[in-house]
């Protein structure tokens, strides 16, 4: 059945919905040339991805739109109209106007172009005429000279920024039709600006550094209207595909690779022996890797810049040791004045090396007590004048941190949009604390390194053990690892109950043991078959909604046991809704329901991981209610919060990594993330109790293969020794 296309042309007069993957944007039909309003009797309404958008809607803007639309009625206070709706439309451009008239009237009316109203737009106009886009497309001496007889100083400024906003328009729409996403537009105009397409007609492939994947450039090229055809052989393809199948093993966590690794990438992509053969030549051609002569090993140029300047800058600390003098001696033995317990000999051992030492590691698994070894050293380094930074790599593990410490915490994220650390007079010596530093990645301790001045010492606090970091490297098992940092494990269990039994089995888990009960103490093993998995943790769960969190292992997992557990525990919740001329649209989340953020958004105290419950529901203006988090502070829920909001009564391990909840429900599925690493980290997040829900084979499995970290390639330990 073919279906009938539409087209029309509109200006942008309202934004009712705006998320990372949903929008709707609505506005008033206009003639074609024309400034004119086409009719009064009815809304044009856009429902799509923003995604697939050339640059984001704002009021005033002029868009065409073609596509299937449907037309209904909608109300507007007493008056009765309709509006057309297109929801995923064959194409959409956002356009600048061309005709006099409808230029004056958008300059007069889009906000970009701050303080020139109808009249001066119409002197412009009579001014410039068909010249005016010539001249505004470059701010120069000559053009600014000749403005000046309509306009004043500040509203040439705001003519000249309003009008770069939409200068890009064209190449927006050309690499719109080509199917290029947004966010790729938009890296590839913050590059290469005005010769963004003549870039891609001269190398497809760059787009692959943008974003793009090596298939999707390949399925669109067949569609683009190139100055010359590509050659399977030609440098730029097989470049390109080496480039994908360097960032593949990155992507495993490898800071390095060998050849057959590299070759089925290869092969995959190019699909010839020789081809791949000469992938490797253009690859080295390019620097994008540098072939290490001894073991034959191919090292992305990127990250080995990276690993040599984390190791210079902590070879640098190293040498700065025997600091221990009588000053340090004195602002210890004050620490531990204030402390209402006695440290154990290896705690205070570890206060010692941390005050000795311009760079050390306290480590050690779940509850031996690294806190209370921080708490001490900070307090003895605080009295010594030294100014503390204390870093988490989540919000959660900053808030805890916090709480643990008595010192101010910052996400590293929060951190590396600070100014750079470096002495002043007033503040000579200062500290740095990286704690749960076994998920700190090598791009992040890059960043963290060359954020500080040399002279600021580190301290890492972590647990080797524990689940590696998302992107490449293992910063904190190299670390250890190497022997050249001064490192004390702690090896006391402090935390939890003995009683539990849940020190005795995270050891085992950790040593590659399986328990000879699968469940002792506090710990419940669950056996169950992978497809009852998230319904058995749905009932758990119902057991003590307040104590529980669900630990997945994949976001799939996690969302369907999310799902399965708001159903059961909050159905008949009051869902969270916006109105849109007068019609109620409803999202998937409930007055009551566990919420997780998903991104940092500071000005709002929202932090990646924060954790809460969504206490209203009741919106008023650009507000939709509101979430009360763990920590007891309110936050509104607008558009931009919306958008970093999800179910939150499972989560992923990560998200949990750095926080302990009373009781945890382990939703264990075989698969590349849940190895044994994954498995211990996740037991000992729970404080009293841990529910295992899965098959005792898996489990077998799971705890006797070794952790995926250590068969990540990683250079950074070579390089400490």
């Amino acid at each position: 059945m073919s279906c009938v296309l539409n087209d029309e042309q509109f200006r942008v007069t309202s934004i009712p919905f705006n998320s990372s993957n949903f929008m709707i944007f609505t506005g008033v039909p206009i003639k074609k040339d024309s400034y004119r309003v086409n009719s009064g009797k009815y809304f044009v309404s856009v429902k799509i991805d923003p995604n697939s958008l050339p640059v984001q809607p704002a009021l005033g803007q002029h868009w065409s739109v073609k596509g299937a639309r449907s037309i209904g009625p909608i109300s507007t206070g007493d008056c009765q109209m309709q509006q057309h709706t297109y929801e995923n439309p064959v194409q959409i451009e956002c356009q600048l106007p061309e005709s006099g008239e409808q230029l004056i009237q958008f300059i007069s009316k889009e906000k970009d172009f701050k303080g020139i109203g109808e009249s001066k737009a119409r002197e412009l106009w009579r001014l410039l005429g068909k010249e005016f886009h010539i001249i505004l497309r470059h701010d120069s001496p000559e053009s600014r000279d000749r403005l000046r007889s309509v306009l004043s100083e500040d509203s040439i400024d705001a003519l000249f920024a309003g009008y770069a906003k939409y200068t890009n328009l064209s190449h927006c729409n050309w690499m719109s039709q080509r199917k290029i996403p947004a966010s790729v537009q938009q890296r590839l105009l913050k590059h290469h600006g005005e010769n963004s397409i003549q870039a891609i007609q001269e190398n497809p492939y760059l787009l692959i550094g943008f974003g793009m994947s090596f298939d999707q450039v390949e399925l669109s090229l067949t569609h683009w209207q190139l100055k010359r055809g590509i050659k399977a052989n030609d440098p730029q393809r097989l470049s390109a595909a080496l480039e994908i199948s360097l960032r593949k093993e990155i992507e495993k966590g490898h800071t390095f690779t060998n050849h057959s690794s590299l070759r089925p990438h290869l092969n995959k992509l190019l699909k010839d022996s020789s081809l791949v053969s000469q992938a490797f030549a253009a690859g080295h051609d390019k620097a994008q890797f540098i072939l290490n002569p001894t073991s034959r090993t191919y090292h992305p140029t990127a990250q080995l810049l990276m690993e040599n300047v984390v190791a210079k800058r902590l070879i640098a600390l190293i040498t700065q040791k025997d600091l221990f003098d009588e000053k340090a001696y004195k602002a210890f033995d004050e620490a531990l004045k204030d402390l209402p317990y006695e440290l154990t000999q290896k705690q205070s051992e570890a206060v010692s090396v941390c005050l000795d030492n311009g760079v050390s590691c306290i480590t050690g698994g779940a509850g031996t007590g690294k806190t209370t070894v921080l708490r001490t050293g900070l307090r003895a380094y605080n009295s010594l004048g030294f100014e503390i930074h204390a870093v988490a790599l989540s919000g959660r593990a900053a808030m805890r941190l916090h709480e643990s410490i008595g010192f101010p915490t910052k996400t590293i994220a929060a951190f590396l949009k600070g100014d750079p650390i470096e002495p002043t007079p007033e503040r000579k010596n200062h500290l740095l604390i990286i704690d749960e530093a076994s998920m700190i990645d090598l791009p992040t301790m890059y960043r963290l390194v060359t954020h500080i001045d040399p002279s600021v010492r580190i301290i890492f606090t972590g647990d080797p053990d524990q689940l590696p970091p998302i992107g490449c490297g293992k910063v904190l098992a190299d670390i250890v690892g190497s022997n050249a940092i001064a490192n004390t494990m702690l090896d006391i269990v402090k935390r939890q109950e003995g009683s539990t039994g849940i020190p005795e089995y995270s050891k085992l888990v950790n040593a590659g043991v399986v328990p000879e009960q699968l469940s002792m103490g506090n710990i419940h093993f669950h056996q169950t078959q992978k497809n009852d998995i998230a319904d058995v943790c749905c009932a758990l769960y119902e057991k003590s909604p307040s104590n529980s969190r669900v630990m997945a292992p994949t976001k799939k997992l996690v969302s369907e046991i999310n799902n399965l557990v708001q159903s059961k525990v909050n159905p008949g919740g009051q869902r969270l809704r916006f109105k849109m001329h007068g019609d109620l649209f409803y999202l998937d989340l409930r007055l009551n329901d566990a919420i997780l953020f998903t991104q940092n958004q500071y000005d709002k105290g929202i932090q990646n991981g924060s954790l809460g419950t969504l206490t209203s529901v009741e919106g008023s203006g650009e507000s939709y209610g509101e979430v009360t988090l763990d920590t007891d502070v309110k936050i509104e829920v607008n558009q931009a919060v919306l958008d970093c909001m999800e179910l939150g009564y499972a989560i992923t391990l990560h998200k949990a990594q750095g926080s302990q909840f009373p009781r945890i429900i382990i939703a264990l599925q075989k698969g590349r993330i849940a190895d044994r690493a994954w498995l211990y980290t996740a037991i000992t997040r729970a404080e009293t109790e841990v529910h295992i829900v899965g098959s005792e084979e898996n489990f077998k499995e799971i705890v006797q293969r070794s952790s995926n970290a250590q068969f990540r390639n990683s250079y950074l330990k070579t390089l400490l020794k």
